[in-house]
């Protein structure tokens, strides 16, 4: 009588590694995992080695590249607004919570960052976050005008913003999560341009999260200004 074989957990028959069920969510957890490993991009071929099998398989989850890329975008996306816990009397609160995740989140995962300026999710994240604003700026007590249009200036702002700030990190391999606003510091003649000569310390101190932080400032001020 033949020995049975050790099936172990997770195992196969002959004892190799079973392979996880493939499915749209482990695609888009496989994805963030190499997205969190400072990628400039994302690789369907890289992807595919990654969940152990071949990258074709992906498409029959995702119709395309730009779809994966919106389902990865949309997860991060939903992390944010999740992460925002705060009252909602607290709308300047929320606003900023909301843009530290969105810096936090874009920069951690900088490939699927880098892509939010040309890709609209249409999901639960995308939508949440639109929702968060627009009630929040509901209840600092702006018109219905001026809710709309303070809702596009700051997501216009955190999405182009941290996008960018995504994409230098993407360039560099990884690294420090806030870089200097200017990769390299404009050095100029005094003579010709005599305002960057006398700014140039100045200049070379930008910091992204700096002027992230103070654009988000800028729009809350607006706001209270538009309720008054």
């Amino acid at each position: 009588m033949a020995a049975k074989k050790d099936r172990r957990a997770g195992h196969t028959d002959d004892g190799q590694p079973a392979r996880a069920r493939l499915d749209a969510g482990v695609i888009v957890a496989a994805g963030l995992e190499l997205a969190e490993s400072g990628v400039s991009s994302i690789s369907v071929r890289e992807l595919g080695t990654r969940l152990g099998a071949d990258p074709t398989a992906i498409y029959r989850h995702f119709r395309s590249k730009d779809d994966l890329m919106r389902a990865l975008l949309d997860d991060i996306t939903l992390r944010g607004v999740e992460s925002v816990t705060l009252p909602r009397e607290d709308w300047r609160g929320r606003l900023r919570a909301l843009a530290a995740a969105t810096l936090d989140l874009y920069s951690r995962y900088p490939a699927v960052g880098a892509e939010a300026t040309t890709l609209t999710t249409h999901g639960p994240g995308e939508l949440g976050a639109i929702e968060l604003m627009l009630e929040a700026f509901t209840i600092a007590g702006l018109d219905e005008d001026d809710v709309v249009r303070h809702y596009a200036l700051l997501a216009s702002h955190l999405i182009s913003s941290a996008a960018g700030v995504a994409r230098a990190r993407a360039d560099r391999g990884g690294g420090e999560l806030d870089g200097p606003w200017f990769d390299e510091p404009p050095l100029a003649d005094p003579r010709t341009y005599p305002r960057i000569a006398a700014h140039a310390i100045a200049l070379a101190s930008l910091r992204d999260s700096d002027l992230y932080f103070a654009g988000v400032e800028l729009v809350l001020e607006s706001a209270e200004r538009a309720a008054r």
